[in-house]
């Protein structure tokens, strides 16, 4: 017992003086970061067609012995040799990827990386786009959409590969996609709308506690958390949300004209099977064979533009997980538990 408390008090000392440097690096860190510009981010560029030959040659070295791997490795040096003195055209296809949350802030990386692309870019190349997102705010993903917008108001061809999700938002930025491509069991569709919130206006009666809302404008404020909401307030606060819904259906529809939008935009979702037979996609397939078969006959470029992080985020970052080490490896030896 009496080393248990000698190593909680030393535990402590020590979680206490962590703490204390952090402070004085995030400290150091905002004041000399104070009235500077961010630093701008950089666009990180990699063949995935070297990626896949990596993998076939790793994989040959395991099954071929020594002398076949030898016969193996001069047929391909005769056969690149002989495409470098015939070199063929092929065409290029930029493959970006968006994770999106309910803010869409992955759009900050896409939009440059989009700007990239146009800027060499032609109708004859292809942009691929491996897309998860089960939606969020509609400004959110209508500005992540305009995005996606871009490529096809430039003429080049855009495909929208969805492994998981693309639900609601995430739907309306595929449906912009020339050629929707689902897995068989990726959640599609939810084209509908939806806004909630609690009112504790009752509670804050029953305690005899008055809150006023003023507003100049008739609806400036529908309904409210603390406010009596009004049955004027929830039509108009309804009627928004169906105006909403309505510019949702004919955007989609915009895109994808062949769907029957009323059975679709009820707000279900569908997985990719029933999701093709629904057209809300064009074809079932993962994005790993759908990019390994164009690896064959395109050259892949893999896009991602990389913010760099400020020198208090750095800190911070490092900061967090030394004190996050500190805290499992001493609670662990301590409790002889583990943080999942």
């Amino acid at each position: 017992m009496e080393f248990l408390a000698e190593y909680a008090s030393f535990l402590a000392k020590t979680v206490t003086l962590v703490i204390a440097i952090v402070v004085v690096l995030v400290t150091a860190a905002t004041l000399r970061s104070k009235g500077r510009r961010r630093s701008a981010g950089q666009l990180q560029v990699s063949k995935l067609n070297d990626f896949y030959k990596g993998l076939r040659e790793r994989l040959e070295q395991s099954l071929f012995d020594k002398d076949q791997l030898k016969t193996l490795r001069k047929q391909q040096a005769k056969s690149e040799k002989k495409h470098k003195k015939q070199p063929e055209s092929k065409p290029r296809v930029f493959v970006l990827d968006f994770d999106g949350d309910i803010k869409a802030s992955a759009t900050e990386s896409l939009r440059h990386e989009i700007t990239a692309l146009l800027s060499l870019a032609t109708p004859k190349d292809e942009v691929v786009l491996r897309l998860e997102s089960g939606g969020g705010m509609v400004h959110s993903y209508g500005l992540a959409s305009s995005q996606l917008a871009r490529i096809r108001q430039a003429g080049v061809p855009l495909t929208i590969c969805i492994d998981k999700v693309a639900a609601s938002g995430g739907y309306m930025m595929a449906c912009i996609g020339d050629k929707i491509i689902s897995a068989p069991f990726a959640i599609l569709g939810s084209i509908g709308v939806v806004a909630q919130l609690p009112n504790v206006n009752k509670l804050l009666k029953k305690h005899d506690i008055d809150f006023e809302v003023l507003t100049a404008g008739e609806y400036k404020r529908t309904l409210t958390v603390f406010g009596e909401n009004t049955e004027k307030g929830r039509e108009k606060f309804q009627q928004d949300l169906d105006i909403t819904h309505r510019l949702f259906k004919n955007f989609v529809s915009q895109y994808r004209p062949q769907l029957a939008i009323d059975e679709v935009a009820t707000g279900e979702i569908w997985l990719g099977v029933a999701a093709l037979d629904k057209q809300l996609v064009d074809e079932l397939k993962t994005s790993d064979e759908y990019l390994a078969d164009r690896a064959k006959s395109a050259e892949l470029f893999h896009l991602h533009y990389a913010e760099r992080k400020s020198l208090q985020e750095r800190v911070g970052l490092a900061a967090s997980s030394s004190l996050e080490r500190v805290l499992v490896n001493g609670w662990g030896r301590l409790t002889q538990q583990r943080f999942w």
